[in-house]
């Protein structure tokens, strides 16, 4: 069906947002037929989706199926019922197993969005139902210059997780490399080629554009809107909705070309949640309750808007998940931000201690995991510990591993050190005598490679992102060769669980269940499906587009993927 054109501010659909969520319904909307308008507040479009590893949780998918052939939408079913507990709903969770491979099948036919099979294992591999692989699918990387002029509103990665600019898949297998840079002829020969090209990058778009990750995921994206002729308006802030009797018709918007946008068949909310929204998450998060801290490194601009004006329309919100957000362990780093620590916790040689030197969970396990154990500790922090081996084969937070020096890390307070424990323990406020126990406690294990306090290792999910070199655990190796090094870990996030309350097709429904005519939701401001739990690598993303997809197909008078209904143009 042949695209409307755009009428002045007119519309069929507004979308409010450009992450993943935002993006995949006006795209799915534009290829039905519909006139689609998306408006980003910020100066970039990508949303949080350009800062994230750009994976998507998809059970069923056809990429998974070629590692894990007899994985079964039961046993993804039974999975999402053991994790999500009493939130469990049937309806929506049923939609979503029937849709999100249909979803992936059609972005990958319809347009330049591809992905690329994961060997992630779910993050819970040995609840009922959960799989060692097939799950996860990731974004291909991407050529970003194809954005042609728009490519300097693409948002850049997140500054932190990038070596001087470039980025790496978030499966890392090619970080190993850099990793053995010093050590393999064929790792340096590797290294160099990616430096070079870089730099030739940096001189002839002023960035690097071999993009990956999130940041491919969000430049395919919207490549894509771009080749339907969609335009993403960007510094173009929603302030309020219009209305006409009972139904949403439309916003009013600031920024760059203040005025009204009118939507003929609905406007979506994909704002992104409300990480950065402080009165909010102040109200919500166990430890800010309590007097904690809270540092987010998500886009400045998810403040809430989306929920904000639902609420406004009417529209239920209810902070209602044990976990609200997808937490994740972070560290200051000074000059930069904040470093998301992805991979060191994983890697042999290295464990997480409060303020009295103890251990306090499993450090391989997820994030959110862990990151659930810092808040459930009550201290708000913890301290990642590695001795002077694990630190340069590994690095330690935003601290590189060798040849990269450590002097500055150390100089600006970033890394602390110790010649022993006892030093390092009095650099960091931490009880010696705890940390001394914990260490040879956890030592006489670590060198059979056991871990008899938290079974460290004792999974495939723990197991996936440490050193599959080391034997015969790749996860856990004694704490033993001083000097010791510690990076302070703080409380943060990757986006908000809490959302509006919705349909299965993601319309907007107030505290009566009743539905608010115009109005939809789609990604990180839709309440979770997952209740707070994060089961897998791309809990967010995947949804998001499925959902998406949905909603999209949806304002095109499609019915739902869930009725059965097959695979439509």
């Amino acid at each position: 069906m042949e695209p409307k054109k755009e009428e002045g501010h007119v519309c069929d659909v507004l979308v409010v947002g450009s992450g993943a969520g935002g993006l995949a319904t006006a795209i799915t909307a534009r290829k039905h037929g519909l006139s689609v308008i998306v408006i980003e507040k910020e100066p970039v479009f990508g949303g949080t989706t350009a800062f994230s590893g750009g994976v998507l949780w998809i059970p069923g998918n056809r990429h998974g199926k070629s590692n894990n052939p007899s994985d079964t939408r039961d046993a993804a079913r039974r999975y999402l019922k053991a994790e999500t507990g009493n939130w469990f709903d049937a309806q929506t969770i049923d939609a979503f197993l029937e849709a999100g491979p249909k979803m992936l099948d059609w972005f990958e036919r319809e347009t330049v969005v591809k992905f690329v099979p994961t060997l992630y294992p779910d993050y819970h591999p040995t609840v009922d139902g959960g799989v060692d692989v097939g799950r996860s699918v990731l974004a291909a990387p991407f050529d970003s210059s194809v954005l042609g002029s728009d490519l300097a509103r693409l948002r850049p990665p997140l500054g932190s997780i990038t070596f001087m600019g470039m980025m790496f898949n978030s499966s890392n297998a090619d970080i190993r490399h850099f990793f053995n840079a010093t050590k393999s002829l064929t790792s340096f020969t590797y290294v160099m080629k990616r430096l070079v090209a870089h730099a030739g990058e940096v001189v002839r778009h002023g960035r690097g554009v071999q993009v990956t990750s999130g940041n491919a995921l969000a430049a395919r994206l919207a490549a894509a809107c771009l080749d339907l002729d969609i335009p993403i308006l960007t510094d173009t802030p929603a302030l309020r909705m219009t209305k006409d009797g009972g139904r949403i018709t439309g916003v009013e918007v600031g920024g760059a070309s203040p005025g009204r946008i009118v939507a003929r068949r609905g406007v979506v909310l994909a704002c992104g949640g409300y990480a950065q929204d402080l009165a909010r998450r102040a109200g919500i998060y166990a430890h800010l309750k309590a007097g904690g801290e809270h540092f987010s490194p998500v886009p400045e601009g998810n403040t809430g808007d989306g929920i904000r004006l639902g609420e406004e329309a009417g529209g239920a919100f209810d902070a209602e998940f044990a976990q609200p957000a997808a937490w994740m362990p972070i560290s200051r780093v000074p000059g930069i931000g904040y470093f998301p620590h992805l991979l060191d916790r994983y890697k042999p040689g290295m464990i997480a201690v409060l303020s009295n030197g103890r251990r306090f969970t499993n450090e391989s396990e997820s994030y959110h995991d862990v990151g659930a154990a810092m808040v459930a500790a009550g201290e708000g922090g913890a301290w990642l510990i590695c001795d002077h081996r694990a630190i340069r084969k590994y690095g330690l937070g935003h601290a590189k591993p060798a040849p990269v020096p450590l002097l500055p890390w150390l100089r600006n307070g970033y890394l602390k050190k110790g010649k022993t424990l006892t030093d390092l323990a009095k650099a960091c406020a931490i009880d010696a005598t705890g940390l001394d126990a914990t260490v040879a406690e956890f030592n006489r294990g670590a060198r059979q490679g056991l871990d008899e306090q938290f079974h460290r290792g004792e999974t495939t999910f723990n197991r996936y992102l440490a050193d599959p070199d080391h034997k015969p655990n790749p996860s856990v190796a004694p704490v033993e060769q001083g000097p010791f090094y510690a990076v302070r870990l703080e409380i943060g996030d990757l986006g908000t669980f809490d959302g509006l309350k919705t349909t299965v097709e993601g319309a907007v429904v107030d505290r009566d269940g009743r539905v608010i005519d115009g109005l939809f939701a789609v990604g990180n401001d839709r309440a979770s499906i997952m209740g707070g739990n994060y089961p897998g690598a791309g809990i967010t993303l995947g949804p998001a587009m499925t959902f998406g997809w949905i909603t999209g197909r949806y304002l095109a008078g499609i019915a739902p993927a869930a009725t059965g209904e097959g695979n439509a143009a």
